[in-house]
């Protein structure tokens, strides 16, 4: 895989908002270009999570989309993306992406990447789980995308939880072959 000069963030309605905060803020420093879906629940997540608002959601992505937009660029195969991430993604939009039923534009976007056969990797953010729950990852992973539950990592000896958010985004971007820079890399031994 070559570096993406473009990414889709899809943040969904599950609680793990600062993931999705995060991602944005690592790729902006990398100067990738960001396309940024917010879904209603996670409006909702957003106001009990924590003090940001959508106008700096939006400030912190390159294009924001109306997730009712399924005109949008990113809803089409011919607009040219590296990818797609679901940071945190919620059993609602993991259900939406394993049916491929598309009925919003973060489903319908997951849907195009998986299509084109483009790297999807999406953060579930749901425990405990039921049967329903794992059918569903099975079955995105099946299609080819990558599920990533927010495990935090312990090795790294985190002394706060914005080191645990920084340590799983930079994993997460990891999969798109974009390394940045972090103390705490397993080093083995």
């Amino acid at each position: 895989m070559s570096r993406p000069n473009r990414l889709i963030v899809g943040i969904s309605g599950a609680s793990g908002f600062d993931y999705g905060v995060r991602i944005l803020e690592m790729l902006r420093g990398e100067g990738v270009e960001t396309h940024l879906v917010v879904s209603r629940a996670a409006m909702t997540a957003m106001t009990h999570e924590s003090d940001m608002t959508l106008a700096g959601m939006k400030a912190l992505a390159d294009h924001a989309y109306d997730n009712r937009d399924i005109a949008a660029p990113i809803a089409s195969g011919s607009f040219r993306t590296g990818g797609m991430i679901i940071a945190p993604c919620s059993a609602k939009s993991l259900a939406e992406v394993a049916m491929g039923t598309g009925g919003t534009l973060i489903a319908r976007a997951a849907d195009v990447v998986l299509k084109e056969r483009r790297r999807l990797v999406v953060l579930f953010r749901e425990t405990p789980l039921h049967l329903g729950h794992c059918h569903n990852m099975l079955r995105l992973t099946e299609m080819g995308g990558i599920v990533m539950p927010p495990v935090p990592a312990f090795y790294p000896r985190p002394k706060t939880l914005d080191e645990m958010v920084t340590h799983t985004a930079a994993r997460v971007l990891d999969l798109f072959d974009l390394e940045i820079p972090m103390d705490g890399r397993w080093k083995g031994g």
